[in-house]
């Protein structure tokens, strides 16, 4: 699904640069991984780079396959086809942020249903399912401000997945939450993805929740270069 080789993002120069450099990235159909690594060692960068948000600087391969059709995303960034990127984006792709995201002004269930009315898609009871599934289904008609974190990262799943994504990428979905609700939020996502054999990347700093979760663990390092900047890798391709 995704193959990646040789890339690299920088930003900043000297003492200021961080860059990004990922030798090579596997991700296949149904796959589910875990991103794992301290706070600003980049986790971010890659999954807004794999989400199509984030242009890289350098790659001597980066590809995006679906069932039907194998996308040069290197290629699409060099032409500047921002309306391709757009269209992969929402039909291929979910994101779950780490401040969750959701939009104040619709109630829970507008915020889940907002990709499939993007996408142009009807009503398929989908919305009423994953709720069910996830738990909140008793709070479809509230705003989001009325809900606990937990809650609100239920419903930030359950929009991600509501246009049945090839690709779910989530943010430290969990990183706000006391440890039984973050185990118990987790497992609900691996689940409804498992179920519609979509392949995620979660990234968390919490190494053992996702080992507990069964994920595949991929391991972000950085290192401190001699112009004073730091480089992230990463380690331990399955």
């Amino acid at each position: 699904m995704i193959s990646l080789q040789a890339l690299r993002k920088t930003r900043g120069l000297g003492s200021q640069r961080y860059s990004l450099e990922i030798e090579r990235l596997e991700l296949r159909a149904g796959q589910q991984l875990a991103l794992v690594g301290p706070s600003g060692c980049g986790k971010s960068t890659l999954l807004d780079l794999l989400a199509l948000v984030l242009q890289p600087d350098q790659a001597e391969r980066f590809v995006f396959s679906t069932d039907s059709h194998t996308y040069d995303i290197q290629q699409l960034w060099r032409e500047q086809r921002q309306d391709r990127l757009a269209h992969l984006r929402r039909r291929h792709l979910g994101y779950v942020l780490q401040a969750g995201g959701l939009l104040g002004f619709l109630d829970v269930r507008s915020n889940i249903a907002l990709p499939r009315q993007v996408l142009g898609l009807g009503d398929d009871g989908s919305v009423q399912r994953l709720a069910e599934q996830l738990e909140i289904d008793d709070q479809l008609d509230k705003q989001p401000n009325a809900l606990s974190v937990g809650q609100r990262q239920r419903v930030s799943c359950a929009r991600a997945l509501a246009h049945n994504p090839d690709l779910l990428l989530a943010d430290e979905p969990t990183a706000a939450l006391d440890p039984l609700n973050a185990e118990r939020v987790m497992q609900l996502l691996l689940r409804q993805a498992q179920a519609r054999q979509v392949a995620c990347l979660i990234a968390t700093h919490d190494e053992a929740l996702a080992r507990d979760a069964g994920l595949q663990v991929l391991r972000m390092i950085c290192r401190r270069d001699a112009d004073g900047g730091v480089t992230a890798t990463l380690e331990g391709q399955p």
